[in-house]
């Protein structure tokens, strides 16, 4: 089916551009105009023409910035709840938004909409700009019939996970500057200052302690083989990224992360609150519990955690109920499970969960503090092993050349 490029006049008087499908050019006019809109300009794009193939590089290399997408879901949801129609929300939502690529998102959604997809299966077309967790969430919301609700959490989600990114990065802003200076330092030593300090002692015929053999060799692999050394690095980056988009590179990864001192604490406590939120609102809008435990699956945002809800579901299938399968998998932090026993035993599990989201959006927010006052110590570390290797390569042999002029 062609594509027609328009410029159209809408309800509100605004001008509106975008692309549809029809059959023919009088189909793809009724159809702007069944959407209330007056037709301005109106041309067939030919399939493989330049200008389509560039938009669709651009929209493909372009992203949505996670602070457009929040005011995109508190729009969303503030519309939703005023009971706005869905097509009309969205036609508003595209007139607001800046970003070019968010902007045509939202009109291929509407056009998957109009042609009777759901909610779900149109952001499920775009990976790009949602998630795997706000698909799922948007997915739990139409089963549930609380949209609305759930997109008050994900705003929140996003909000909270854009502040501990944040955090982080402010927090390894000053040590990486000091990293770089140091790798570029290194070098310098290497290239130029280790070499003539090299000639020296080998004219004296003494014998060269272990880190200034060490420095030399280093020096030597640096100049003569350095395209070798340039091409393994990124011959490894590469393969790296490509295995890590793999299901089973995306688990080893999630594995390791997990096993990292202070950032593996870090990931766990922020997938428990994730699973904890999403959980209560699934638990609140009568969601089975196993179709609850597919939906986090997709969502908790880990993959060695989501490996873990196939054994859960499986205990889930005897009648175990819900703690003991938690407890029985790895990850789940005891007071976790402990706090879903008390609410199954209370009847109260979705107030429980709650609880533990913001038990955990604490300890996430303390974590980060904590990861951001362990750097200081061990960049000192890594800055003296550094200096002082440096220190023995050099002033070793010079003591040594001291000793023989006396």
């Amino acid at each position: 089916m062609p594509n027609f490029s328009y410029k159209a006049i809408n309800e509100a008087g605004a001008t509106v551009a975008g692309v549809i499908e029809a059959d023919s050019m009088n189909m793809a006019t009724s159809i702007l105009v069944s959407r209330g809109f007056i037709p301005s300009k109106l041309k067939e794009e030919k399939a493989g023409s330049k200008s389509t193939l560039w938009g669709n590089i651009k929209r493909v290399m372009s992203s949505v910035k996670t602070t457009d997408l929040i005011l995109f879901t508190k729009q969303f949801r503030s519309m939703l709840r005023a009971g706005v129609p869905i097509l009309r929300l969205l036609q508003v939502l595209k007139a607001q938004t800046e970003n070019q690529t968010l902007k045509q998102t939202i009109d291929l959604m509407e056009q998957d909409i109009k042609r009777g997809l759901s909610l779900f299966e149109a952001m499920e077309k775009e990976p790009k700009t949602f998630s795997p967790l706000y698909r799922s969430m948007i997915r739990a919301g139409e089963i549930s019939g609380t949209v609305p609700e759930v997109l008050e959490r994900l705003s929140y989600i996003l909000e909270h996970e854009q502040k501990v990114k944040s955090d982080i990065k402010s927090a390894l802003q000053y040590p990486m500057i000091v990293v770089i200076a140091l790798t570029v330092a290194f070098f310098v030593l290497l290239t130029f200052v280790i070499p003539k300090f090299a000639m020296i002692f080998a004219k004296s015929n003494i014998t060269l302690p272990m880190p200034t053999q060490i420095a030399l060799l280093l020096h030597k692999l640096l100049i003569h083989y350095w395209m070798f050394l340039v091409g393994g690095v990124v011959i490894l980056i590469i393969g790296l990224r490509y295995y890590f988009k793999t299901e089973n590179g995306n688990y080893v990864k999630a594995v390791f992360l997990l096993k990292v001192p202070l950032l593996g604490p870090l990931f766990i406590k922020a997938a428990m609150s994730r699973f904890a939120a999403i959980f209560a609102i699934l638990q609140a809008s009568g969601v089975p519990v196993m179709d609850a435990m597919n939906i986090l699956s997709g969502t908790i945002g880990n993959a060695a955690i989501s490996r873990q809800f196939e054994k859960i579901r499986e205990l889930l299938r005897e009648g175990q109920g819900i703690s003991a399968p938690l407890r029985a998998a790895k990850y789940f932090t005891p007071m976790t499970v402990d706090m879903v026993a008390v609410g199954e035993e209370s009847g109260n599990i979705d107030d429980m969960l709650r609880e533990v989201t913001l038990h955990y959006d604490d300890e996430v927010s303390y974590a980060v503090k904590g990861l951001s006052d362990a750097i200081g110590p061990i960049l000192m570390v890594g800055l003296a092993a550094v200096v002082g290797f440096f220190a023995l390569a050099v002033f070793l042999p010079m003591w040594d050349l001291t000793k023989m002029a006396k």
